[in-house]
């Protein structure tokens, strides 16, 4: 049996993502009611953030301990934060114009830095953590371990910086 071509559906559904999140930063912020308080949805961004970061870990120890099925639970649990967090992404940058980092010294190129690789590295975990997937679903063992050796780290860092960089600028909201 003939093995299906993920890859246009892995490329699809990244270059949405991204195009969708980069659109933002050039759209005026909205301008009309909403009914809730839009500031509480970075702080939703966090808890996403560490709830993604923690069920990876889980899912690695799994893996580590050959527990398959914990492993596959915990990686969905994963995804699922990860989209919510996506979602509340964009609803927030929708509504809001971008804040500013108001830190000085030392901490301004820590948070720039941290900002800047959490970004880049945001961008180049989605293909990953999808192609990881799918080759993870479809069981092709050997593919999924190449590359989920790359995607396991960066999808780590990117869940923790993204709480790193709110609690950097959470006192500028």
């Amino acid at each position: 049996m003939k093995e299906r071509n993920y890859t246009p559906l892995v490329t699809v559904l990244t270059v949405v993502i991204v195009a969708l999140v980069a659109i933002l930063f050039f759209l005026p912020a909205y301008d009309g009611e909403v009914g809730f308080d839009v500031k509480m949805l970075p702080l939703l961004n966090a808890i996403f953030n560490c709830f993604t970061f923690l069920t990876l870990v889980v899912a690695l120890v799994a893996v580590k301990r050959k527990n398959i099925k914990m492993h596959r639970a915990f990686i969905g649990l994963a995804f699922l934060s990860t989209t919510l967090f996506l979602v509340s992404y964009v609803t927030y940058h929708y509504l809001t114009e971008s804040t500013k980092y108001g830190g000085e010294g030392i901490l301004r190129g820590i948070y720039f830095f941290v900002l800047l690789t959490h970004i880049v590295l945001a961008v180049v975990v989605v293909p990953l953590a999808l192609m990881s997937a799918v080759r993870g679903m479809t069981n092709q063992v050997e593919k999924h371990r190449r590359i989920a050796k790359w995607t396991m780290p960066i999808w780590l860092y990117v869940s923790f910086t993204g709480v790193v960089v709110y609690l950097m600028i959470s006192p500028y909201y």
